[in-house]
Parts: structure tokens; C-alpha cells; sequence
């Protein structure tokens, strides 16, 4: 699928190593790849730098009230989610550059997750199961791992991003892998130096 001038790229980091990161620098690499292409546009969004809080109950219940009853505070906590899933909508690339934390994603981009996956708005509950609503969307996942996961039972942060991604119709997606980083230089060297390939290969195809 080649793409169109209208081509619009998201892509979310969230890595708390900062400059050490490796994910961000996978996604440096991606950016890199598309700088010179006038037919593309990146947006980043740092969940590292503009942070958002874990998601409490008013926050939840400003959602379902109706916009022009909402109080001043209401409408501030709705206004949050709102504005991410109108950001995610108005991209046609969804990059999500996660590092493994614990077996899982960083708490940063649940916090992302929890706003942007929203009954009513990304996806509805049917007879025969939950819908995604956003649609014609493409999804690439940069992950980073200091152990090797991929294939094992131990990988639970793959099925839940996808999971998540499903729920909300984004069933087109690819991933990159760049694991063992913690297992020498020599071995995480050679494993970025093959992500980096993938990223490359993965921008040819676009």
C-alpha cells in the first residue's frame, strides 16, 4: 500500500530511560527514515514529558455526561481523553515504541490506553461482542526487550497491545522486535542493527 499526501503518522514513546532509551531510538530511526519525504507527517507524543495521571472514577464518570451539562472540571478531565482520541483519528499510522516493564507495557502508555479505549467512542458492545469504531488505520509496534520473549509463553505484552488495538478496530498491524539488549553489547548491537533493518524495509512497503 503505498502511501498518499495526506499520510499521517503518530507516534507514541514511553520509555523512562530518556536519552538511553532504546525504543525511542528505534523510533528516532523511523523518523529519520521518513524526514525526507514530503508526503508524510509525524506527530510525536512523549508520554514521558506530557505524563498523564492513572485514571480515576471522576475522570471515568465526566464521560457520561453529556457534554453541555458538564461542570468546569468535567469538562477539563472528559477534555483529556477527547483530545487523544481525536488525535489518534486524525493520524492514518499509529507507532507505539514500548519498552517491557515487568512482563507488561509502562504504566504511561496504559494510562494512554485507558483514555483512548472508550466505549461509545472507539468501539461499541454488540450482540456478538465488542466493535472497534476507528477505522482504515495502520498500526506498527516497536518493542524492546532486554531478555528474549517472543514465542514463549512470557510474552503477555504482545497479545494485551494487540488485544488492545483490536478492540478498537486497528487490526493491521506489524511488529519489530529488538530483544536480548540486556545479554551483551555484542547481541544487542546485532538485534538493533536488525530492527533498525525491519524499519527500514517497513517504510519501503508503505
Amino acid at each position: 500500500m503505498s502511501m498518499t499526501a495526506s499520510t499521517k503518522v503518530l507516534v507514541v514513546t514511553s520509555s523512562i530511560l530518556g536519552e538511553h532509551s532504546q525504543s525511542r531510538a528505534l523510533a528516532d530511526h523511523l523518523r529519520e527514515g521518513l524526514a525526507g519525504r514530503g508526503d508524510v507527517t509525524v506527530t510525536e507524543r512523549d508520554l514521558i514529558a506530557d505524563e498523564l495521571p492513572h485514571l480515576g472514577s471522576d475522570e471515568l464518570s465526566s464521560w457520561g455526561v453529556e457534554p453541555a451539562e458538564r461542570s468546569a472540571e468535567q469538562a477539563r478531565l472528559a477534555g483529556r481523553s477527547d483530545a487523544l482520541i481525536e488525535e489518534l483519528l486524525e493520524h492514518d499510522v499509529l507507532v507505539l515504541a514500548v519498552p517491557l516493564y515487568n512482563l507488561g507495557v509502562p504504566s504511561q502508555l496504559k494510562a494512554w490506553f485507558d483514555r483512548i479505549l472508550r466505549a461509545g467512542k472507539t468501539f461499541r458492545y454488540t450482540e456478538k461482542g465488542p466493535q472497534g469504531l476507528v477505522e482504515g488505520k495502520r498500526a506498527l509496534i516497536l518493542a524492546t526487550r532486554g531478555g528474549q520473549y517472543v514465542g514463549t509463553e512470557m510474552d503477555s505484552q504482545t497479545p494485551h497491545l494487540m488485544s488492545m488495538l483490536g478492540l478498537i478496530g486497528i487490526s493491521d498491524v506489524d511488529t519489530v522486535f529488538a530483544e536480548g539488549l540486556a545479554m551483551g553489547e555484542k547481541h544487542a548491537a546485532a538485534t538493533l542493527k536488525e530492527a533498525r533493518q525491519a524499519i527500514d524495509g517497513y517504510l519501503e512497503r508503505l
